[in-house]
């Protein structure tokens, strides 16, 4: 894999946003693969696509591309609220990469969050343009990574380290489970994910999930057994080998 851009690919582009869609979009075409089967090299798709960037022809999996030039953050600024919002909900929601770039033109951060993690609770909207703006009334949206599992944040590249493909596809399948629950269960599941991260210690305890009850009851009112809900995903998590039942209680995180 190689982080630097083809620099050539920028002569005849004026703008910046032009030359940065066309660098980033020729660099993961040539040195990106699929996380799920590994599949190399990915496919684009036509121009102006409204759902997905590329693809992989062995598996079908689908990916949009966001980037900006600078540090990484969980902060991300997109387009329209109701697009974005739209998209995320379909059945044909594609997984995102994030990739971010220096001032060298190489990438420094690429990282893929699988779809099932993409939720509307995530994307922020933003408030709408001035009525004396071009655009009057339109309403973008930034989307907040600091509300995704880290089991949702799968780097390709870390601060200019490139991951061993195996970690990367083990990482991206380890949850691809959740695609397939309701979304109520689907919504639990990353809930308690997102309480069992919260917690700082690698073992933890049935009451240190209880402590995260009144959170949940705000999140879901009308649910009035919240602890056996919570009990409920434990299980599926441990299943799953996410999480590791020690028994009398207690649990372990698995790397």
């Amino acid at each position: 894999m190689d982080l630097n851009f083809n620099i050539e690919l920028a002569k005849g582009y004026s703008s910046n946003s032009q030359i940065a869609r066309v660098l980033t979009e020729d660099w993961v075409k040539k040195n990106s693969y699929c996380p799920s089967c590994g599949e190399k090299p990915l496919n684009d798709f036509e121009n102006n696509r409204p759902v997905a960037d590329f693809y992989c022809v062995k598996c079908t999996e689908e990916f949009e591309l966001k980037s900006k030039s600078g540090k990484f953050s969980t902060t991300i600024t997109d387009g329209a609220y109701d697009t974005m919002t739209n998209r995320i909900t379909s059945e044909t929601n594609p997984n995102f990469f994030f990739l971010t770039y220096n001032k060298e033109l190489a990438v420094d951060n690429f990282l893929i969050i699988p779809k099932q993690f993409f939720t509307p609770d995530i994307i922020i909207k933003r408030k709408p343009l001035s009525e004396t703006a071009i655009r009057a009334g339109w309403t973008g949206c930034n989307i907040d990574l600091s509300k995704v599992s880290e089991l949702g944040k799968i780097f390709l590249v870390e601060k200019s380290k490139i991951i061993s493909p195996a970690i990367v596809q083990t990482a991206f399948n380890k949850t691809t489970f959740i695609r397939n629950k309701s979304s109520d269960t689907k919504g639990w599941i990353l809930e308690i994910l997102y309480c069992i991260e919260k917690i700082p210690n690698k073992d933890f305890t049935l009451k240190d999930i209880y402590n995260f009850e009144s959170e949940l009851k705000i999140k879901y009112p009308n649910n009035n057994f919240i602890r056996d809900k919570i009990r409920q995903q434990l299980q599926l998590l441990r299943d799953k080998g996410i999480i590791e039942f020690n028994g009398r209680g207690t649990y372990k995180k698995i790397d």
